[in-house]
């Protein structure tokens, strides 16, 4: 869990005994107006790149250019996720906040600990991510078709029909980080009344950085990227091979001594594992716990080791490295599909009155292009700041720029200021538990 790794031993302390969490799978039918667009199917890593060089080629609009038609998709899925509530609440009309997280992760992400405030919270992997249903990569893992997934599940809360959880919620906030986050305001621009609040974390309407980092990712097929975990090869077999290798220490002593006549040190290796996609290639030689996630069609990318992740989401010097480790050998897959909509969200949501809060860090590469506060104009504070036209009917809008910190807010050492900030926010707006 990116949280537990990430808090220190006195907060993990508090969560631990303060909230009663229970994990579900929820059954949602979804319908949304998706695009129809025009991609082959990807036989290799080879089409991947190809797609990711139309994808940010300056001479036009491939999404246009690619999109024939509008169809209307709908499907019965699974949605995997994880409801808390604290142990003692506060009054009887509890405030529940969705959580949803972005691409490359899963729920476990930005499952926040809240306790202290008493706020209950529904945390999802997304239509497609984690536990949830796989689905067509291209034709139906879209931001429409997501958001809709979403919606289902605001409107089980709002009614009291969430499974497990026999509770009518007045009060549902939507928190999301960077497509979750794009999902979050996409709901509130279609259905403007479903939420009472919006927090939108790694988040700004200035997309012109996006080519950039979809670059950076140097985007592979996910089957063969992490073939032990989104492929089609089984523990079993792995561990049989791994079996017939015998003691695995003195394995890598002959493996550095062999080396050592090339000048290749056991620390150089090392770095060979941890930094190159021959790391990701090994993880996941353990028994899944991610059944949907095996054998991934071929619209199912990711981006190809540790140091495009590190460029993506961390800030050298503000992080404990271990985490990059652990969040590379975690990652998850985004879709065609998604890149192909990421940038498609409508530019404002006119009719939603509740209050709107972005979160972003300063240094965040993907939607302020390495500094939020670089605007090029005196009168604007920062990038995300410009989105305050976006909503002209909110009640409150605030753009907060978390310090020292790139787009992976909660992988940062700082992250428990931005959780506070958050919060007190949502509780100046008058969505505390009460």
């Amino acid at each position: 869990m990116y949280l537990s790794l990430l808090l220190s031993p006195a907060l993990l302390a508090i969560s631990i005994v303060a909230k009663q969490c229970i994990n579900l799978t929820v059954p949602v039918t979804i319908s949304a107006r998706n695009g129809v667009f025009n991609i082959p199917t990807l036989q290799g890593n080879a089409d991947a790149t190809t797609f990711v060089q139309n994808l940010t080629s300056i001479r036009g609009n491939f999404t246009e250019e690619a999109l024939l038609d509008y169809a209307t998709v709908s499907g019965a899925y699974e949605i995997s996720a994880k409801f808390c509530k604290p142990d003692v609440e506060n009054g009887k009309n509890p405030t529940v906040q969705v959580l949803t997280h972005g691409l490359g992760f899963d729920k476990t992400y930005i499952d926040i600990a809240v306790d202290q405030y008493g706020f209950c919270t529904l945390s999802i992997d997304r239509l497609g991510e984690g536990n949830s249903s796989k689905a067509d990569p291209l034709s139906v893992l879209q931001a429409p078709a997501e958001m809709s997934a979403v919606y289902e599940l605001t409107m089980m809360l709002r009614n009291g029909t969430l499974p497990n959880v026999p509770h009518a919620f007045s009060k549902i906030v939507h928190v999301g980080h960077s497509f979750g986050s794009a999902l979050s305001y996409l709901l509130a621009v279609m259905y403007p009344t479903a939420s009472d609040g919006l927090i939108l974390t790694g988040f700004s309407q200035n997309g012109s950085f996006l080519p950039t980092t979809t670059a950076s990712w140097d985007s592979k097929l996910a089957r063969l990227n992490q073939p032990l975990r989104f492929g089609n090869v089984s523990y079993t077999a792995v561990s049989g091979a791994l079996a017939t290798l015998g003691d695995s220490s003195s394995n890598v002593t002959a493996l550095a001594e062999g080396l050592s006549q090339y000048n290749i040190t056991l620390g150089e290796l090392q770095q060979l594992f941890q930094t190159t996609d021959l790391g990701d290639f090994l993880d996941g030689a353990e028994p899944t716990e991610l059944p949907h996630m095996a054998n991934l069609p071929s619209g199912y990318l990711t981006w190809t080791d540790a140091g495009s992740n590190q460029f993506a989401f961390f800030l050298p010097g503000f992080f404990d490295p271990n985490i990059l480790q652990f969040a590379e050998s975690h990652k998850f897959p985004y879709t065609l599909g998604e890149l192909l909509t990421i940038g498609s969200v409508p530019l404002m949501a006119p009719a939603f009155k509740g209050p709107v809060q972005i979160v972003t860090g300063r240094q965040d590469a993907i939607y302020c292009g390495g500094d939020c506060l670089a605007t090029g104009d005196p009168a604007l504070a920062s990038i995300p700041a410009k989105s305050k036209a976006a909503f002209p009917m909110a009640k409150a809008f605030e753009a907060y720029i978390q310090p020292n910190t790139a787009h992976g807010i909660n992988l940062h050492y700082n992250a428990s200021g931005a959780y506070h900030v958050i919060q007190r926010f949502l509780n100046a707006q008058g969505l505390a538990p009460s």
